[in-house]
């Protein structure tokens, strides 16, 4: 089977991203490249705080699960203070994955029961779900459930390949699940500055969308005081394309963007499962090491589907 290069994987992940079909140019035309020079504009002024901001309750949260020492009893104290994030803990704990012979009792038996990562799994989403999935317009509506589906995998993927190259897990987590937190805001100027007359665009034309997506990502990430490590792995993506990243985060991240993109895709039967990827920093994530993850990713998200 061949192999899909990792520009032609990007191109059919932005088209169905933005439910669009092939296009048969794939240079950028002197429409488009007005457009994106709007679009430039316009992202340079972004204001990162008309994003919705953390919850009060998280750098606290994020802060205790951390540490080792945290009860459960604490833990639940500072949860039930956020009723959704109550809601959220008690769904997950009680789905088929966590499923025991008891029924759960209570928010503390809930706790104990995700433990420590599978609380800053289901915190992390609590935030970064309604983000994702809060757009509007002709391409958007869309968008936003497929720029979540992306992000739960390159979480997934990020700290796996983290776990390789002795990033810490959760960090590495956090990176992927934030990657797209701005590529909603750009859908939405998209749908508000191209004219209708422009689509399906060029494949180079929705690479720069992306790539301004990425670059707004990371202001928020600054914007909402993440880890250092996290904003510097989202920083060194943003300029992927022009030199590899140099932190183990920045390149498990990276790498993990791509194998999201893959698994999607996959998914949706857009490629074939066992399309072989252009493994991205081969140096770095061998051959065996991102197959072995991609089978992972294919473990962990089967039977869940993704919503068309």
């Amino acid at each position: 089977m061949p192999t899909l290069t990792q520009e032609a994987l990007a191109a059919r992940f932005h088209r169905y991203v933005l439910d669009l079909p092939p296009a048969a140019q794939t240079a950028p035309s002197e429409a488009e490249q007005a457009t994106l020079r709007r679009l430039e504009t316009i992202t340079a002024r972004f204001d990162a705080r008309s994003l919705p901001r953390l919850p009060s309750i998280l750098p606290q949260l994020l802060r205790m699960l951390r540490s080792d020492d945290s009860a459960g009893s604490q833990l639940a104290t500072l949860i039930g203070r956020d009723p959704v994030l109550v809601g959220e803990v008690l769904r997950i704990a009680g789905s088929a994955h966590y499923r025991t012979a008891q029924p759960i009792h209570s928010l503390r038996h809930a706790v104990v029961l995700l433990g420590q990562e599978g609380l800053r799994r289901v915190a992390t989403q609590h935030v970064m779900r309604p983000i994702l999935q809060a757009s509007a317009g002709m391409h958007a509506h869309l968008a936003g459930q497929r720029l979540w589906d992306h992000a739960d995998r390159c979480a997934h993927a990020s700290a796996w390949l983290g776990r390789q190259v002795g990033c810490e897990p959760f960090e590495a987590y956090l990176a992927g699940m934030t990657c797209n937190a701005g590529t909603g805001a750009v859908v939405r100027l998209l749908d508000q500055e191209a004219p209708p007359s422009l689509a399906p665009y060029s494949d180079a034309f929705l690479a720069a969308c992306m790539q301004l997506g990425a670059a707004v990502s990371l202001r928020a990430a600054e914007y909402w005081e993440l880890p250092a490590t996290v904003t510097g792995a989202l920083d060194e993506r943003c300029r992927a394309s022009q030199q590899p990243p140099a932190s183990p985060l920045g390149l498990a991240l990276c790498a993990a963007d791509l194998l999201a993109m893959g698994q999607v895709l996959s998914e949706r039967g857009l490629i074939d499962p066992d399309t072989e990827i252009e493994a991205p920093w081969p140096e770095v994530f061998g051959p065996a090491v991102i197959l072995r993850c991609r089978q992972d990713l294919a473990r962990q998200f089967h039977g869940q589907g993704i919503k068309p």
